[in-house]
């Protein structure tokens, strides 16, 4: 993703202030999901996106991110949509189902809406690599996934 602008601020990050940014995120493994949150939103804020100007809608779970994406790209005032999820891979295919599905329909709201929609979903095989990638050795891609939407609005 956007490893570039971990740095600090540079010319993709200029003029970042006045955008507003939607982060959708999933209820459903909460604990990760809110750690992914806090780490995109302190992200936004550290290149000089405004508190104000960071939207939140939750949904239930992965698979209502598409549907939430497309209601916060749908607003005019909205740049960027960043998705944040995880799905653990569990005992039955379901997971390879949500998956396909999220990253399939948060294509399709990005290319309906023109604006960037930023697929921030960890899809794991275990609770230890989401932990991993939510704060942990791993780093934070909730971090990743908004800086990848600064450089898209840019």
């Amino acid at each position: 993703m956007a490893g570039s602008l971990r740095s600090g601020k540079t010319s993709i990050t200029r003029g970042i202030k006045s955008k507003k940014f939607a982060i959708v995120v999933s209820k459903w493994n909460e604990e990760i999901t809110e750690a992914l949150y806090a780490a995109a939103s302190a992200s936004l804020q550290a290149h000089g996106v405004k508190q104000k100007n960071i939207l939140r809608q939750n949904v239930p779970g992965s698979f209502e991110l598409t549907l939430g994406a497309l209601r916060m790209a749908e607003q005019k005032d909205v740049d960027a949509v960043i998705c944040l999820g995880c799905v653990i891979k569990g005992e039955t295919p379901h997971f390879d189902y949500i998956c396909q599905a999220v990253a399939y329909g948060l294509t399709e709201v990005s290319l309906k809406t023109r604006k960037p929609v930023v697929f921030g979903v960890l899809t794991t095989l275990n609770k230890q690599q989401a932990y991993d990638r939510a704060g942990g050795k791993y780093g934070n891609k909730g971090e990743e996934a908004a800086l990848t939407a600064m450089q898209m609005v840019h």
